[in-house]
């Protein structure tokens, strides 16, 4: 006999199948949807290019390449990193925290690991979305080839995944709409300082190391070794780091969901 409580792939699907629901609300969402792609996009022409005709070539791992083919793939991870953020801590907070969605969810045979679990995924679609567009734009600029682009686009759907996972954890704990300037605070420094614009070797030893630790460093390497087709063993260490990361968070956020909304 199966367990009431065993995960259904059916009630998932009921729960993205409302955020595709909230699509046909009206024109807003979609602006909102797609506003979060022209931002890396911005980034890469105004620093990849712009910036980069002044830099010149860099040599990575033995490999001489632009500066905006150096650039791209880290906003490419990024660009897979704030379409799961941006779905799993403002939209998900609001429905966990005021309109009280998931609440009204558990009301029908939904569990709160599937509640998890379907909107995890459905940021991750929204991720997807930016990273897809995305890719095209560097292949059309001629910063990667269509097969390495094909490699890529999987790797950057396991950073929605991890960033996504982590973004909902973070949701569950999180007091108001104040907290939040430190979610993104530490997101704002991750882009900046995880190998993004320049080599971490730039930095001194411990920012280096610090560097090492963070996860979207771990996303930027492994989306950037395999756009790029410049690959090292060193990338299985990129995979474990962002696996477990998601395998965390999605533990602590469906956790934290039955805790609070079962009470």
């Amino acid at each position: 006999m199966i367990s009431s409580y065993a995960l259904s792939p059916t009630r998932v699907g009921a729960v993205i199948n409302r955020n595709v629901g909230a699509l046909r609300s009206g024109p807003s969402y979609w602006l909102v949807l797609f506003s979060g792609f022209f931002e890396p996009i911005l980034y890469l022409f105004s620093i990849g290019v712009g910036v980069g005709a002044l830099i010149g070539d860099l040599n990575v791992d033995g490999k001489t390449m632009s500066y905006a083919a150096f650039v791209a793939p880290a906003m490419l991870a990024v660009s897979a990193m704030t379409g799961a953020l941006a779905e799993t801590t403002f939209n998900f907070f609001f429905k966990f925290k005021y309109v009280k969605t998931f609440d009204a969810m558990l009301a029908t045979p939904i569990r709160p690991m599937e509640i998890a679990l379907g909107e995890l995924t459905w940021a991750m679609l929204r991720g997807s979305l930016y990273t897809a567009c995305f890719l095209v734009v560097m292949i059309l600029m001629g910063l990667t080839t269509p097969i390495w682009a094909l490699a890529a686009f999987p790797a950057t759907m396991l950073v929605g995944l991890a960033f996504g996972s982590v973004g909902m954890a973070l949701s569950t704990v999180i007091r108001g709409w104040q907290d939040f300037d430190l979610v993104f605070t530490g997101q704002f420094a991750m882009f900046l300082f995880s190998g993004t614009f320049s080599p971490v070797q730039n930095y001194p030893l411990g920012v280096e190391i610090l560097i090492w630790i963070t996860p979207l460093y771990h996303a930027v390497e492994l989306v950037r070794g395999l756009s790029t087709g410049v690959l090292s063993i060193s990338m299985l260490g990129n995979v474990a780091y962002l696996v477990v990361m998601a395998a965390v968070g999605l533990s602590i956020a469906g956790r934290r969901l039955a805790k609070v909304l079962t009470a």
